[in-house]
């Protein structure tokens, strides 16, 4: 009997020892915290097509986007799916995750439904810059933007500890990325330096005081953007001598940066837009963000967003278009500032630890210019006169002058005062407005209120990206798209976006986190809108109020 307890206990102790070997050899569950990126990174590149990434991705260096498409998942097929493709627009579709005709920010400009004045998609009176002078039409606050962001259910989710900080070269850009609860930043014309508003802050703290004090925006006064590669590189480029330059601008490369009045001004400043500085100075101010803010070293444990907005290439492909050798040469500058802006993250928080986003907020088409060249249809529009047009026609149709009240193309605004004063219905003044629209040379079709609101809107594409970038509140009467490769303008150089076509809507989207995403090629449809419900469902927290895209499944691990 002694010895079968003896045996009982000794089988007993060996397989407590057992156990506690087992489990001290277990590693540890993970916790939520462990399993979440410290900092997510969310780059937008202003006007860059995706197109440029597949046309140039042999030139790019190791580090950058090239990292990006090897080390992560990048989307070829990615649109900016609605029909007005903008700055304000895009920035607004990224971390929202909804269309204008729930986010409100059908422009970077529209006409105000009540008073008939144009406004600005993120002016506020309310509010001012910090230490800058402000003008009524600046973009100071989101109070237009009529949903929350990523960073807003973020913030909530953790008890406001999660901190979101956005910086830009435009002001819309950073605040439509920050949201209603995050803090953004913006460069200054007249000073070079970035600040914020009231909106978000009495006064700025330490770190940017002492950050605009050291003026690195000086330091490019005399410097000259030369390009980065080979002659041979660009021999694919367009000939420079089909976008004149414009007073006081460049048009090719050597460019050296100056004043007129050969001191640091106001018009140097500006002139830091159309080249490769303003972005190099929006990455420094973002490094300095990431000290200042401690982000991606959150004390709560917490994730924290960084949102830049990259608006250079923006302006370059403006005035040269995407064609050029100066937007080529700038794109491969700025994949090595990516490069050299990954390596201090991962110096400063660990790679491992970041999860990055890169997308732009709308593609661009080539000068019309170049576009003959190409033997396709292409040309500018001069939206004033078709206005004029159009109001003459209705006149000698009705009786009724001004019957187009205003415009902010391709939004127009009837006068339905009139309309009802003369006992008019205002779908027979409508469809008068759009057929005679239709038969003007540039224009390939036309949606009226009635349409929008009836749903007849509907049936192809475009009609599917044109009700959801009409809003009931802000958009017009009628909305008149341009044929391909035609666009609203009335200059006679550069280029310009907003359509619902391909050029315009299909931009650039890489994701790249190793713990989070299988890297690879994917060629399926893929949205911007996409966005914020994927990086919610990584961060634990609901999608925004207003989100309508899909979490990309096929990307995570």
């Amino acid at each position: 009997m002694k010895k079968r307890q003896f045996l009982r206990t000794l089988v007993a102790t060996a397989s407590c020892l057992a156990l506690q070997t087992v489990n001290a050899a277990a590693p540890a569950t993970p916790t939520l915290a462990s399993t979440l990126p410290k900092l997510v990174v969310v780059l937008v590149v202003d006007g860059l097509p995706n197109e440029q990434v597949q046309r140039y991705r042999d030139q790019f260096g190791q580090g950058g986007l090239r990292r990006m498409l090897d080390q992560g998942a990048y989307f070829s097929n990615a649109h900016q799916a609605h029909g007005v493709t903008v700055t304000a627009v895009g920035h607004a579709a990224i971390l929202t995750g909804a269309y204008p005709y729930v986010h409100g920010i059908i422009g970077n400009n529209w006409i105000d439904p009540i008073t008939k004045k144009s406004v600005y998609c993120s002016e506020d009176t309310n509010y001012t810059y910090i230490g800058e002078e402000t003008k009524p039409s600046d973009g100071t606050s989101p109070a237009k933007l009529k949903v929350d962001t990523l960073g807003d259910e973020l913030r909530y989710a953790t008890g406001s500890k999660s901190k979101v900080i956005t910086v830009s070269g435009k002001d819309r850009g950073a605040i439509m990325l920050a949201g209603k609860t995050g803090t953004a930043y913006m460069y200054m014309d007249k000073t070079g330096d970035f600040a914020s508003s009231t909106y978000y802050m009495k006064q700025h703290p330490e770190w940017v005081t002492k950050y605009l004090a050291n003026k690195p925006q000086d330091r490019y006064y005399g410097k000259t953007w030369a390009p980065l590669l080979p002659p041979a590189a660009y021999d694919g480029d367009a000939d420079e001598d089909l976008s004149p330059a414009k007073a006081g601008s460049h048009n090719r490369l050597p460019y050296t940066y100056y004043s007129e009045s050969g001191e640091i001004d106001a018009g140097y400043y500006a002139s830091l837009r159309v080249g490769p500085y303003l972005d190099q100075l929006t990455l420094d101010f973002a490094r300095a963000a990431v000290e200042g803010e401690n982000l991606g070293r959150n004390p709560a444990g917490v994730p924290d967003i960084l949102g830049v907005s990259l608006s250079a290439h923006d302006y370059i492909n403006h005035a040269f278009g995407p064609e050029s050798k100066l937007s080529h040469d700038h794109l491969q500058r700025l994949d090595r500032m990516f490069a050299d802006f990954f390596n201090y993250l991962d110096k400063r928080v660990g790679m491992d630890n970041v999860l990055v986003v890169l997308t732009a907020d709308h593609g661009f088409p080539n000068t019309p210019e170049f576009a003959k060249t190409q033997k396709l249809d292409a040309a500018r529009l001069d939206g004033d006169k078709l206005m004029d047009a159009l109001n003459q026609h209705l006149e000698q149709k009705f009786g009724i002058g001004k019957l187009v009240q205003t415009w902010s193309l391709p939004n127009i605004h009837l006068n339905y005062g009139l309309v009802e004063q003369n006992k008019l219905k205002r779908e027979e003044v409508e469809t008068a407005a759009a057929r005679f629209l239709l038969a003007q040379n540039g224009i390939a079709d036309v949606f009226t209120r009635s349409q929008f609101e009836s749903g007849a809107v509907q049936g192809t594409h475009i009609a599917t990206l044109m009700r959801r970038a009409w809003n009931r509140d802000n958009s017009g009467d009628l909305v008149a798209i341009t044929k391909p490769f035609w666009y609203f303008g009335s200059g006679t150089s550069g280029t310009s976006h907003g359509s619902p076509y391909a050029y315009d809507t299909n931009v650039p989207l890489l994701i790249m986190g190793k713990r989070w995403v299988k890297p690879g090629y994917y060629g399926q449809y893929a949205e911007v809108v996409d966005i914020a419900p994927t990086l919610a469902n990584l961060l634990h927290v609901r999608p925004p109020a207003g989100a309508e895209g899909r979490v990309l499944t096929e990307t995570l691990r």
